[in-house]
């Protein structure tokens, strides 16, 4: 689990593929403090296993879906990632709450300054924007931000100075794929629902949602 609050920016050093899958070679520095083999390390918001550690990087596996769902097929040699280590219990809860299990990707559609702040707007699929609501949280590249605004097509953030020098969002290009993950609670709470609404809540066998029925779910 994470938080969303980068810790340091990575560099590839090497991606090695096979197929559909292969591995990943990131120097870094601050992140293997007290890491380990088979720790955990979200790689541009994916959440990566830990499986080689030098003095100055370390090596994780990507699996097919990995490869199909993010954009680190894309990455290349030199590339600069976001890196944050699972979160600590006795850490402080900067964030919200991030799997590093990637929904899917957007696309940047443009940069606006506005101040000293920057805004974002990303473009997604209709299967992700469902579940990102204004003022909610979303990851992008493992970044917790405050959703401005959200439409049918397409949602926006603002980027402070601090966050936009911490970060690669603000090195990308208009038209760069970009990992999104969706606040974990909304999901849940929309499966859940789902299974709720297949259930008949009436003698004609019709379904529906009641307070009863929320109530009985959320304790």
């Amino acid at each position: 689990m994470f938080t969303g609050i980068i810790e340091e920016l990575g560099t590839i050093r090497d991606l090695r593929t096979a197929g559909s899958s292969g591995q990943i070679m990131i120097g870094a520095g601050k992140v293997l403090e007290g890491t380990e083999i088979g720790d955990s390390i979200a790689v541009n918001g994916v959440c990566l296993t830990v499986t080689q550690i030098s003095s100055d990087g370390f090596t994780a596996d990507v699996m097919p879906e990995t490869m199909r769902r993010t954009s680190l097929s894309i990455v290349g040699r030199g590339d600069k990632v976001n890196l944050e280590r699972a979160m600590a219990v006795d850490g402080r809860f900067g964030g919200h709450i991030v799997s590093g299990h990637i929904d899917g990707t957007g696309q940047i559609r443009d940069f606006k300054k506005e101040g000293n702040a920057v805004w974002v707007t990303i473009t997604a699929g209709c299967d992700i924007l469902k579940f990102i609501v204004e003022k909610g949280s979303i990851a992008i590249d493992g970044i917790s931000l405050t959703v401005a605004e959200v439409t049918d097509s397409y949602f926006r953030v603002s980027v402070i100075p601090h966050t936009g020098s911490e970060t690669t969002l603000l090195l990308k290009h208009v038209g760069d794929p970009v990992n999104l993950e969706t606040d974990i609670v909304g999901k849940y709470v929309a499966k859940l629902l789902e299974v709720k609404t297949e259930i008949p809540s009436d003698n004609t066998g019709s379904a529906g949602i009641t307070m009863d029925m929320l109530r009985e779910f959320l304790t």
